[in-house]
């Protein structure tokens, strides 16, 4: 469906769930401007829908009394799981998809008993996650076609924009798709690397679809992988610290794999991290109930002494 029907659809779900509604206010939970909110009323009145409108800056507008489209049935319990689902899809930055989460809202709205309206309530209001802000708001026009290729073992052929702005065409093999600290990232093999590789979904150009297939390797998790290659990237100071005393299964609980890499090392367990931030490194060493020993660098023992003298200021 193309996206500006599905936001003229999106604008017909809204007004049979309310009794009036804005211009400003349809704008804002369709996600496009004022004026093309009164370019989808015009196509509603030319599909036969009844609207009332009345005149001023914004304008309001309303369905007429008695027409309603046929519901969809859900029980309680469905209807409260796509509410919460829709609440989660709302803040993942796939700006691309705001009206069609609008509309699915709208219908649940519709058909929402009024006994679990009043249990669930505003979710917007009552619900809160521990979700970063997105990054990027770009990028989610190619959502759908990824996921796609991914589900059928289908090569994709990515336009993709690095960093430095450059633009490469890079066939890859599409493993997953995974959402972490703020972004969005495809996760594959590329086949110009020779090797496995993460793209933000932001800086996607283009996306085709190859006629190839491809074997997806058995239990391959996509987050683990982002992780630890986040986890990988070069940065200003290079750590090593040593943990005794305590269980693998222990450090890795107490250390997610974003920060670092943990190995074995004569009974011991190392860490390998990089950090820009040596403070803030010094406080994630400081919340850990684990010994430990600093191999380098030798200024974050200085950070961490420091953080130490803080604290106990703050005691005192």
């Amino acid at each position: 469906m193309e996206k500006p029907l599905q936001r003229v659809l999106a604008a017909l779900e809204l007004l049979q769930s309310h009794a009036s509604l804005s211009g400003a206010q349809l704008a804002e939970l369709i996600g496009v401007e004022r004026r093309t909110v009164r370019r989808y009323i015009v196509e509603l009145e030319n599909f036969g829908v009844p609207i009332r409108s009345t005149r001023g800056r914004d304008g309001h507008y309303a369905l007429m009394p008695g027409y309603k489209l046929p519901p969809m049935l859900f029980s309680n319990d469905e209807t409260l799981a796509l509410s919460v689902g829709l609440r989660v899809a709302r803040d993942l930055g796939l700006s691309d998809m705001t009206p069609a989460v609008a509309s699915a809202q709208a219908k649940l709205d519709r058909v929402m008993p009024k006994t679990l309206k009043r249990k669930i309530g505003d979710l917007n209001a009552v619900v809160t996650l521990d979700l970063l802000p997105p990054q990027a708001q770009s990028g989610s026009e190619f959502f759908a076609d990824i996921t796609q290729c991914a589900t059928a073992a289908q090569t994709v052929l990515l336009t993709y924009g690095a960093l430095d702005g450059r633009t490469t065409e890079r066939e890859v093999d599409p493993y997953g798709m995974g959402y972490l600290y703020g972004a969005w990232y495809v996760v594959g093999y590329c086949h110009l690397r020779r090797g496995l590789r993460s793209f933000r979904l932001d800086r996607v150009r283009a996306v085709q679809a190859c006629p190839k297939s491809f074997g997806k390797p058995q239990a391959f998790d996509v987050l683990q992988y982002l992780r630890e290659s986040i986890a990988a990237v070069q940065r200003t100071h290079t750590i090593v610290v040593r943990f005794a005393g305590a269980e693998m299964a222990v450090v890795r609980r107490a250390i997610p794999s974003s920060i670092g890499k943990l190995t074995q090392e004569r009974g011991r367990i190392r860490l390998d991290a990089q950090a820009d931030n040596l403070d803030w490194f010094a406080r994630e060493l400081a919340r850990l109930d684990l010994d430990f020993e600093i191999v380098k660098p030798k200024a974050l023992k200085t950070a961490l002494f420091a953080h130490a003298q803080q604290l106990l200021r703050h005691l005192a």
